[in-house]
């Protein structure tokens, strides 16, 4: 394989994933059929806790980001994991049919999970939309092209204050404590202590 950085120019937005706990930024949407009630699938890793809250649930729903959303939504569903933090305190949402979708978007397609398939580091979830709703039309949606140009603004950590950070290189998740253990693995994209660099202050 020579560059699969190749794979950032196929055309795709970025979403927020929210189901009933939690939730997470996904970009590997895409619609499957047509008519009133059409068909979408998502790709959720499994190493992400919103797979099992998934697994879980009847229901999900995808928020659509724009350009210009607030980057803390990016920080809080990308870069931190529901079983530590309550992502719904710090992102103002609306709930539809009992699942929040994120106020800060361009709009919500909310689904009825139909199938799930097991892939080897995914599942595909299958959604049928049984409700869905424009809440603007004044951004550009946001595109996986334009986060990975403008992905260090976007994920820039901020700790709290007092406690000593180590930030994980490859999805920005933050674990605290004075070192990380040995065996530790990110709770997001799964890799072990070696990826995780100490935030200076």
């Amino acid at each position: 394989m020579k560059n699969p950085k190749i794979t950032r120019k196929i055309t795709q937005g970025v979403y927020v994933l929210t189901t009933e706990g939690g939730g997470c930024i996904v970009d590997a949407v895409s619609r499957a059929s047509a008519g009133e009630q059409p068909l979408f699938t998502v790709a959720v890793a499994k190493t992400n806790h919103s797979h099992k809250l998934l697994q879980e649930n009847a229901k999900f729903a995808l928020s659509i980001l724009g350009q210009k959303a607030d980057p803390a939504i990016i920080q809080t569903f990308g870069f931190n994991c529901s079983k530590d933090i309550d992502k719904f305190a710090k992102v103002k949402t609306t709930r539809i049919n009992d699942i929040p979708v994120i106020d800060d978007s361009l709009g919500y397609i909310l689904c009825e999970k139909v199938d799930a398939i097991d892939m080897e580091t995914h599942t595909l979830y299958i959604g049928r939309m049984v409700e869905a709703d424009v809440f603007s039309n004044a951004d550009t949606p946001m595109s996986y092209a334009y986060y990975q140009e403008h992905k260090e603004d976007l994920k820039k950590v901020t700790t709290e204050q007092g406690k000593t950070a180590w930030v994980c290189t490859a999805c920005g998740y933050v674990y605290y404590g004075d070192e990380v253990p040995d065996d530790y693995k990110c709770p997001l994209c799964g890799l072990g202590k070696a990826y995780f660099k100490k935030k200076e202050d």
